[in-house]
């Protein structure tokens, strides 16, 4: 079962449970599915695209909730919170930190990389290996660090 009909049968259950704040969150990801297919000029995405999707939308909800916090309002912060609680649903397990350290490790070998030069080769090898299974901005910090 492809992730995209995953999120409409989840959406499904969700409307038949009456359960209105994750038909929402549901509904706003099957809409931006929509966006993208219409973008891309298909009827129905292959699953990386999906993944990006879905991605994109969990980052915007904790790019939310740091700012909602920053501006001092809890109770939008907990709404989102919720939202990206059931998005994180549809994404892939996180690598662990010694994962995600092993990974940059075998990308740096990889490609030969001997400075922070080679920053940007390795970072595009890493995150293809990741495959969305870990935070870009962890992955960067990490490069920065291994790198001499």
């Amino acid at each position: 079962m492809s992730l995209q009909s995953q999120i409409v049968d989840a959406l499904k259950q969700s409307m038949i449970a009456k359960d209105a704040d994750r038909t929402g969150t549901l509904r706003l990801i099957k809409a931006a599915l929509g966006y993208a297919m219409i973008e891309k000029k298909v009827e129905t995405l292959a699953d990386a695209d999906v993944l990006a999707v879905v991605q994109r939308e969990a980052k915007k909800r904790k790019d939310a909730i740091d700012e909602y916090e920053k501006a001092g309002r809890p109770e939008l912060a907990a709404k989102e919170l919720a939202e990206l609680k059931t998005i994180s649903e549809f994404l892939p397990k996180q690598l662990s930190p010694e994962e995600v350290e092993a990974l940059v490790r075998d990308a740096i070998a990889e490609v030969g990389a001997t400075s922070k030069k080679d920053m940007g080769i390795v970072m595009k090898a890493a995150q293809a290996k990741a495959a969305g299974r870990a935070d870009g901005k962890a992955i960067s910090a990490l490069v920065g660090r291994l790198l001499p």
